[in-house]
C-alpha cells in the first residue's frame, strides 16, 4: 500500500482547510446570491415547523419548557429575514413555508397574541411579529388567502393594541411596559425595545399609509423615549430600560445593538414620511453615527454587551446582528445620505461574517464572533446555531439592497388591504391573567396550561439576558 509523506500529508490538509474557509464568497452578486441560499437552505435545516406534527412559525423552544433555546418572537423574526431573503434575492423557494408560519401564529384575535405563549408575551415579542407583517407589506410579499388575514391588517391590529390605552399608563409618565400580561415577571420594566417596536411600526404605518394618526403616536413615543433618557442625549447611546417602582429613574445603562438599530430605522421612516423635516434627519445621523462606532467599532459588528467574553451570549443576542444590517440597509433606501456611510460598512461586516462559516463536517457552519475571523462553534454559547445563521443570512442578503425596491407605500403599488385597527375592537388586549386552558394545536400541539406567579427580578442578568 502507497503512503503518503508528511510533507504530502500538511500540503493536503492545507489545501482542505483553504478550501474550507473559501467556500463562501462575497464578492459579486452572483457569489452573494449562491453564498445566501446555501446559508438559507442550511438555516431552514433547523426549523422544524414544515414537518409533520410539528407547529409552523417557530424554532425550537421554549428554553424554559425544555424544548428547545428559541423563544416565540424568534419564529417571527426568521419569517421576516426569510422574507427579505426573497425579495433581495428572488428565491421564492421558501414562501409557502413563511406564509404558513407567519398565519399559524397570528392568534386567536388575529393580532399575534396567541394564547398558548401568554408566558412569553411581551410588546416586543408581539411588536416583531408585527413588523414582519409590516415587512410582508412593504415589500409586497404574496398576500394571503382572502380568507385569511392580510399583512397590512396584521401590522395594524398590532400597532393598535399596543396603543390602546389598556397598555399604557401614569408611571414614568407613559411608555409601554415590557411584558403584556401583568402575571409576566417583567411587567414592572419599561424598556426601549417594546417602546421601539411600536415607535417602528407607527412611522411605517404612517408612511405606508400616509396616516397622520401613525406619526403622531410615533412622535409621542419618541418624546418619551427622550424624555426618561433611554437615549443619551450627548452620545446618542441607546439604553435599555428602567423600572417603575424608581419612576423609570435608574436606566440600566447596557446598549444593544437592536434598540438602537430599531430606532434608527424608525427614525429614517419619519423622514421619509415628513418629506426630509430636518429635525428626523438630525435624529437619523446622530443616532447613526452613534450606533456605528458602538457596534462597528472595526467596521464589522460587535456585540459589545456579550461579546467581550465567548459563551455569555444568549440565544436573543446572537440574533441582534442580523437585524442591524437588515434594517440598516433599508435606511439607506429611504434616507440616500446614509449611504455613503452605511454600505461600506455593511459590505465589511458581512465579508467578515462569511469568512468565519467554516466549521464543522461541512465546512460552512456559520459562528457569531465575525470580528475574530475564525469560526466558534455555536456550543460555545449553548445554542444550535439558528441565530448565527439568521444573522449571516441577514448581512449575506442585505449586500443586494442596491439594487432592490425600497418599501412601497399605499401610493406606490403596496397590494396588502388594511382595515380600521386591524379588525382589533377593543376587549381582550392580553392582560388577562388567563386560567390553565387546552388548545388543540392545529399543527398537533398538545396540551399547554399556563401559571405563572407575579414576580419583579430586579439583577442585570435577569433584565439583559431575559431569554
Amino acid at each position: 500500500m502507497l503512503s503518503l509523506s508528511t510533507t504530502t500529508v500538511l500540503l493536503l490538509s492545507t489545501l482542505f482547510t483553504d478550501t474550507q474557509a473559501q467556500y463562501y464568497k462575497v464578492d459579486s452578486k452572483d457569489e452573494i446570491k449562491r453564498t445566501a441560499s446555501t446559508v438559507a437552505y442550511d438555516l431552514m435545516l433547523m426549523y422544524e415547523g414544515n414537518r409533520t406534527g410539528m407547529i409552523p412559525g417557530i424554532l425550537p423552544g421554549p428554553p424554559s419548557e425544555g424544548k428547545g433555546n428559541y423563544y416565540w418572537w424568534q419564529g417571527g423574526a426568521m419569517m421576516g429575514t426569510y422574507i427579505d431573503y426573497w425579495h433581495l434575492t428572488g428565491d421564492t423557494s421558501y414562501n409557502d413555508v413563511v406564509m404558513q408560519g407567519i398565519l399559524h401564529q397570528v392568534g386567536e384575535n388575529k393580532a399575534f397574541m396567541p394564547r398558548n405563549h401568554t408566558a412569553s408575551l411581551g410588546n416586543d415579542d408581539q411588536g416583531f411579529w408585527g413588523m414582519t407583517a409590516m415587512l410582508a407589506a412593504e415589500l409586497k410579499f404574496p398576500d394571503p388567502p382572502e380568507d385569511e388575514p392580510q399583512w397590512l391588517q396584521l401590522a395594524q391590529a398590532v400597532w393598535a393594541t399596543q396603543a390602546d390605552p389598556s397598555r399604557h399608563d401614569e408611571y414614568c409618565n407613559g411608555g409601554l411596559r415590557w411584558q403584556i400580561p401583568l402575571s409576566n415577571a417583567g411587567y414592572d420594566f419599561k424598556n426601549t425595545i417594546a417602546n421601539g417596536c411600536f415607535f417602528n411600526i407607527g412611522a411605517r404605518l404612517a408612511r405606508y399609509t400616509n396616516n397622520a394618526t401613525y406619526a403622531q403616536h410615533a412622535e409621542a413615543t419618541w418624546d418619551w423615549l427622550w424624555g426618561v433618557k433611554y437615549i443619551d442625549h450627548d452620545s446618542w447611546v441607546v439604553y435599555d430600560g428602567a423600572r417603575v417602582q424608581h419612576n423609570c429613574t435608574d436606566v440600566d445603562q447596557f446598549t444593544f445593538s437592536y434598540n438602537a438599530a430599531i430606532l434608527t430605522q424608525g427614525a429614517a421612516f419619519m423622514y421619509n414620511y415628513t418629506d426630509g423635516d430636518p429635525k428626523w434627519g438630525e435624529r437619523v445621523d446622530k443616532l447613526l453615527d452613534s450606533l456605528l462606532k458602538v457596534f462597528f467599532p472595526e467596521g464589522v459588528a460587535y456585540e459589545v454587551n456579550c461579546e467581550v467574553k465567548q459563551g455569555i451570549c444568549t440565544a436573543d443576542m446572537i440574533t441582534f446582528k442580523g437585524y442591524v444590517h437588515r434594517w440598516l440597509a433599508v435606511v439607506t433606501q429611504i434616507v440616500p445620505h446614509t449611504a455613503k456611510k452605511i454600505l461600506p460598512v455593511l459590505k465589511t461586516s458581512a465579508q467578515a461574517a462569511a469568512k468565519q462559516c467554516t466549521g464543522r463536517e461541512t465546512g460552512r457552519t456559520c459562528g457569531f464572533y465575525w470580528s475574530g475571523g475564525t469560526f466558534v462553534d455555536p456550543s460555545v454559547d449553548k445554542t444550535t446555531g439558528a441565530g448565527e445563521y439568521m444573522s449571516v443570512l441577514a448581512a449575506v442578503s442585505s449586500l443586494l439592497i442596491e439594487d432592490a425596491n425600497p418599501p412601497a407605500t399605499n401610493a406606490t403599488g403596496g397590494t396588502s388591504k388594511g382595515s380600521p385597527n386591524g379588525g382589533f375592537a377593543g376587549g381582550d388586549n392580553g392582560q388577562r391573567i388567563w386560567k390553565p386552558i387546552t388548545v388543540a394545536d392545529k399543527a398537533g400541539a398538545g396540551i399547554i396550561t399556563f401559571i405563572l406567579a407575579f414576580g419583579a427580578i430586579g439583577t442585570f442578568w435577569w433584565v439583559s439576558f431575559k431569554d
